[in-house]
Protein backbone atom coordinates (compact mmCIF):
# COMPACT_ATOMS: atom_id res chain seq x y z
CA UNK A 1 0.00 0.00 0.00
CA UNK A 2 2.85 2.38 0.91
CA UNK A 3 4.69 1.57 -2.32
CA UNK A 4 1.58 2.30 -4.42
CA UNK A 5 1.05 5.64 -2.63
CA UNK A 6 4.68 6.62 -3.18
CA UNK A 7 4.47 5.71 -6.89
CA UNK A 8 1.34 7.81 -7.34
CA UNK A 9 2.98 10.71 -5.52
CA UNK A 10 6.07 10.54 -7.71
CA UNK A 11 3.96 10.44 -10.88
CA UNK A 12 1.90 13.45 -9.79
CA UNK A 13 5.04 15.38 -8.86
CA UNK A 14 6.48 14.65 -12.31
CA UNK A 15 3.31 15.93 -13.96
CA UNK A 16 3.48 19.12 -11.91
CA UNK A 17 7.07 19.72 -12.95
CA UNK A 18 6.13 19.23 -16.59
CA UNK A 19 3.37 21.78 -16.27
CA UNK A 20 5.69 24.31 -14.66
CA UNK A 21 8.91 23.85 -16.52
CA UNK A 22 8.55 21.80 -19.69
CA UNK A 23 11.66 20.16 -21.15
CA UNK A 24 15.07 21.14 -19.80
CA UNK A 25 16.11 22.67 -23.14
CA UNK A 26 12.84 24.57 -23.41
CA UNK A 27 12.63 28.36 -22.87
CA UNK A 28 9.81 27.59 -20.43
CA UNK A 29 12.34 25.97 -18.12
CA UNK A 30 14.47 29.11 -18.31
CA UNK A 31 11.47 31.20 -17.23
CA UNK A 32 10.96 28.91 -14.26
CA UNK A 33 14.61 29.16 -13.19
CA UNK A 34 14.83 32.94 -13.59
CA UNK A 35 12.24 33.49 -10.84
CA UNK A 36 10.64 36.56 -12.38
CA UNK A 37 7.77 36.53 -9.86
CA UNK A 38 5.03 36.76 -12.50
CA UNK A 39 3.45 33.56 -11.09
CA UNK A 40 3.00 31.73 -14.38
CA UNK A 41 5.16 30.11 -17.03
CA UNK A 42 4.24 31.62 -20.39
CA UNK A 43 4.43 29.58 -23.56
CA UNK A 44 5.67 31.18 -26.75
CA UNK A 45 2.52 30.50 -28.76
CA UNK A 46 4.04 27.52 -30.58
CA UNK A 47 1.41 25.57 -32.48
CA UNK A 48 1.96 21.84 -33.03
CA UNK A 49 -0.35 19.74 -35.19
CA UNK A 50 -0.16 15.98 -35.53
CA UNK A 51 -1.22 13.69 -38.35
CA UNK A 52 -3.34 10.67 -37.48
CA UNK A 53 -0.37 8.24 -37.29
CA UNK A 54 1.37 10.63 -34.84
CA UNK A 55 -1.49 10.99 -32.38
CA UNK A 56 -0.83 8.10 -30.06
CA UNK A 57 -3.32 6.74 -27.57
CA UNK A 58 -6.66 8.16 -26.47
CA UNK A 59 -6.46 10.58 -23.54
CA UNK A 60 -8.88 9.73 -20.75
CA UNK A 61 -9.59 12.24 -18.00
CA UNK A 62 -12.40 13.36 -15.74
CA UNK A 63 -13.10 15.46 -12.69
CA UNK A 64 -15.42 17.67 -10.70
CA UNK A 65 -16.31 20.95 -12.38
CA UNK A 66 -16.38 24.48 -10.97
CA UNK A 67 -20.18 24.29 -10.78
CA UNK A 68 -20.10 21.03 -8.80
CA UNK A 69 -20.94 18.70 -11.69
CA UNK A 70 -18.66 16.17 -13.35
CA UNK A 71 -16.91 16.01 -16.69
CA UNK A 72 -15.74 12.76 -18.31
CA UNK A 73 -13.85 12.72 -21.59
CA UNK A 74 -15.54 9.42 -22.45
CA UNK A 75 -18.75 11.40 -22.98
CA UNK A 76 -17.14 13.49 -25.74
CA UNK A 77 -15.90 10.66 -27.95
CA UNK A 78 -17.14 11.24 -31.48
CA UNK A 79 -16.68 15.00 -31.09
CA UNK A 80 -13.66 17.28 -31.35
CA UNK A 81 -12.69 18.35 -27.83
CA UNK A 82 -10.80 21.53 -26.96
CA UNK A 83 -9.05 21.40 -23.57
CA UNK A 84 -7.70 24.65 -22.09
CA UNK A 85 -5.38 24.67 -19.07
CA UNK A 86 -5.74 27.85 -17.02
CA UNK A 87 -6.05 29.58 -13.66
CA UNK A 88 -7.46 32.94 -12.59
CA UNK A 89 -4.18 34.70 -11.70
CA UNK A 90 -2.62 33.99 -15.12
CA UNK A 91 -2.64 37.19 -17.20
CA UNK A 92 -2.54 35.44 -20.61
CA UNK A 93 -5.47 33.27 -19.48
CA UNK A 94 -7.54 36.41 -18.93
CA UNK A 95 -6.64 37.73 -22.39
CA UNK A 96 -7.51 34.54 -24.24
CA UNK A 97 -10.71 33.70 -22.31
CA UNK A 98 -12.99 35.78 -24.61
CA UNK A 99 -11.36 34.18 -27.67
CA UNK A 100 -12.02 30.66 -26.39
CA UNK A 101 -15.60 31.59 -25.51
CA UNK A 102 -16.16 33.08 -28.97
CA UNK A 103 -14.95 29.92 -30.71
CA UNK A 104 -16.88 27.63 -28.37
CA UNK A 105 -20.12 29.45 -29.16
CA UNK A 106 -19.51 29.64 -32.89
CA UNK A 107 -18.84 25.89 -33.14
CA UNK A 108 -21.32 24.64 -30.55
CA UNK A 109 -23.51 23.01 -33.22
CA UNK A 110 -20.61 21.52 -35.21
CA UNK A 111 -19.69 18.60 -32.94
CA UNK A 112 -17.10 20.53 -30.90
CA UNK A 113 -16.86 20.46 -27.08
CA UNK A 114 -14.84 22.84 -24.89
CA UNK A 115 -13.61 22.11 -21.37
CA UNK A 116 -11.20 23.96 -19.11
CA UNK A 117 -8.77 22.42 -16.65
CA UNK A 118 -8.12 24.79 -13.76
CA UNK A 119 -4.72 23.94 -12.33
CA UNK A 120 -4.61 26.16 -9.23
CA UNK A 121 -7.85 27.73 -7.95
CA UNK A 122 -10.59 26.82 -5.53
CA UNK A 123 -14.16 26.75 -6.86
CA UNK A 124 -15.05 30.28 -5.75
CA UNK A 125 -12.07 31.90 -7.45
CA UNK A 126 -12.60 29.92 -10.64
CA UNK A 127 -16.33 30.74 -10.68
CA UNK A 128 -15.59 34.47 -10.32
CA UNK A 129 -13.23 34.28 -13.29
CA UNK A 130 -15.83 32.48 -15.41
CA UNK A 131 -18.47 35.06 -14.55
CA UNK A 132 -16.19 38.03 -15.21
CA UNK A 133 -15.03 36.76 -18.61
CA UNK A 134 -18.31 35.16 -19.69
CA UNK A 135 -16.98 31.61 -19.89
CA UNK A 136 -19.94 29.28 -20.42
CA UNK A 137 -18.24 25.91 -20.94
CA UNK A 138 -17.29 23.76 -17.90
CA UNK A 139 -13.90 23.59 -16.21
CA UNK A 140 -12.50 20.76 -14.14
CA UNK A 141 -10.98 21.76 -10.79
CA UNK A 142 -7.68 19.87 -10.98
CA UNK A 143 -5.68 21.32 -8.09
CA UNK A 144 -5.86 18.10 -6.07
CA UNK A 145 -4.94 15.47 -7.02
CA UNK A 146 -4.05 16.75 -10.52
CA UNK A 147 -5.23 13.65 -12.35
CA UNK A 148 -6.39 15.52 -15.48
CA UNK A 149 -2.96 17.10 -15.84
CA UNK A 150 -1.34 13.71 -15.31
CA UNK A 151 -3.43 12.22 -18.13
CA UNK A 152 -1.79 14.67 -20.55
CA UNK A 153 1.76 14.29 -19.23
CA UNK A 154 2.93 12.15 -22.13
CA UNK A 155 4.53 13.13 -25.43
CA UNK A 156 2.59 16.40 -25.72
CA UNK A 157 2.26 17.79 -22.17
CA UNK A 158 0.62 21.13 -21.31
CA UNK A 159 4.04 22.52 -20.34
CA UNK A 160 2.86 26.10 -19.80
CA UNK A 161 -0.17 27.97 -18.59
CA UNK A 162 -2.18 28.63 -20.63
CA UNK A 163 -2.02 25.69 -23.00
CA UNK A 164 -4.79 24.61 -25.35
CA UNK A 165 -4.91 21.01 -26.57
CA UNK A 166 -7.31 19.81 -29.27
CA UNK A 167 -8.39 16.17 -29.27
CA UNK A 168 -9.74 14.47 -32.37
CA UNK A 169 -12.99 12.52 -32.38
CA UNK A 170 -11.17 9.47 -31.02
CA UNK A 171 -9.83 11.43 -28.05
CA UNK A 172 -6.24 11.63 -29.32
CA UNK A 173 -4.05 14.75 -29.21
CA UNK A 174 -4.26 16.36 -32.63
CA UNK A 175 -2.91 19.83 -31.84
CA UNK A 176 -1.38 21.91 -29.05
CA UNK A 177 -1.06 25.68 -28.65
CA UNK A 178 1.65 26.27 -26.06
CA UNK A 179 0.84 29.65 -24.57
CA UNK A 180 -1.76 32.33 -25.18
CA UNK A 181 -4.14 32.11 -28.12
CA UNK A 182 -4.03 35.44 -29.91
CA UNK A 183 -6.69 34.98 -32.58
CA UNK A 184 -9.91 32.99 -32.85
CA UNK A 185 -9.04 32.10 -36.44
CA UNK A 186 -6.02 30.05 -35.32
CA UNK A 187 -8.12 27.71 -33.23
CA UNK A 188 -10.96 27.68 -35.76
CA UNK A 189 -8.56 26.57 -38.50
CA UNK A 190 -7.23 23.69 -36.38
CA UNK A 191 -10.76 22.54 -35.54
CA UNK A 192 -11.99 22.90 -39.13
CA UNK A 193 -9.22 20.61 -40.35
CA UNK A 194 -10.19 17.98 -37.79
CA UNK A 195 -13.86 18.20 -38.67
CA UNK A 196 -13.04 17.89 -42.35
CA UNK A 197 -10.75 14.87 -42.03
CA UNK A 198 -13.38 12.82 -40.22
CA UNK A 199 -16.52 14.17 -41.83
Amino acid sequence: MFRRTMSTGVALAAASLLLLAGCSSDPLAEQFREGSGKNYIAGDGTISEFTEPQRGERIEFSGETVEGGTFDSADTLGEVTVVNFWYAGCAPCRVEAPILEEVSKSLADEGVVFVGVNVRDQAGTAASFEEKYGVSYPSILDVEPGTAQLAFAGDVPPAAVPTTIVLDREGRVAARVLGQLTEASILESIIDRLLAEQA
